[in-house]
């Protein structure tokens, strides 16, 4: 579910970025205030439960003059996983779900990305979950790159959706009254890399 994503980065690798050359690659952070990884799924036919990651690390490695170099790289926290609910988050914690003990950590690696619009992308990425690897495709949207207007840092901004089956990942518990299908909704911005090692927090 969240995955992934973020990922999406990758779409900020070959979108609204053919123009001038540059030397070499420059990393990109996400910026977590103002990134959120979300994932719905079908709950007893009666509604679309929605939950999200709350902490994950991620970067893209954007090359302006090859975006086709650009690489991607995202790890989230299973154990961050929230729906609202206490009770609810402590189960989807526990082996029946992500089983956060035995693999606390998701990634997602970008594998290609695909140009298919002015503005849109589709970026295919490699998923680990339950110890398990499969392709997960996101469908990408560019919304904007340029210095943000406080910190003055580069930056780069997203949307993506995509869909999985959690099946896929030998996560089965609860089929098929609670969906087998999860959706994936990520809203991303990211800054260059603060070299220095301060706060990527722009406001």
């Amino acid at each position: 579910m969240r995955l992934f994503v973020l990922t999406l980065l990758g779409f900020a690798a070959t979108l609204g970025f053919t123009g001038a050359a540059q030397a070499e690659a420059v990393k990109y952070v996400l910026d977590k205030p103002h990134t959120q990884i979300l994932f719905s799924v079908n709950h007893l036919g009666f509604s679309n439960s929605i939950g999200k990651f709350a902490d994950y690390d991620g970067f893209v490695n954007f090359d302006e003059a090859t975006p086709a170099n650009s690489a991607v790289d995202v790890t989230i926290k299973t154990a961050s996983i929230d729906l609202d609910d206490a009770k609810w988050n402590e189960h989807m914690k526990n082996p029946d779900f992500f089983n956060v003990e035995k693999f606390p950590e998701m990634t997602f690696k970008s594998t290609k990305v695909e140009v298919t619009g002015d503005k849109t992308a589709n970026i295919t990425g490699d998923l680990t979950l339950l110890g398990v690897t499969k392709p997960v495709v996101l469908a990408a949207v560019f919304n904007q790159a340029g210095k943000h207007p406080m910190s003055g840092k580069s930056g780069v901004g997203f949307s993506a959706t995509g869909s999985l089956k959690r099946s896929d990942f030998g996560m089965n518990y609860g089929l098929p009254m609670v969906g087998d299908d999860v959706k994936i909704t990520i809203e991303v911005e990211a800054y260059a890399e603060d070299k220095a090692g301060g706060d990527q927090n722009n406001q």
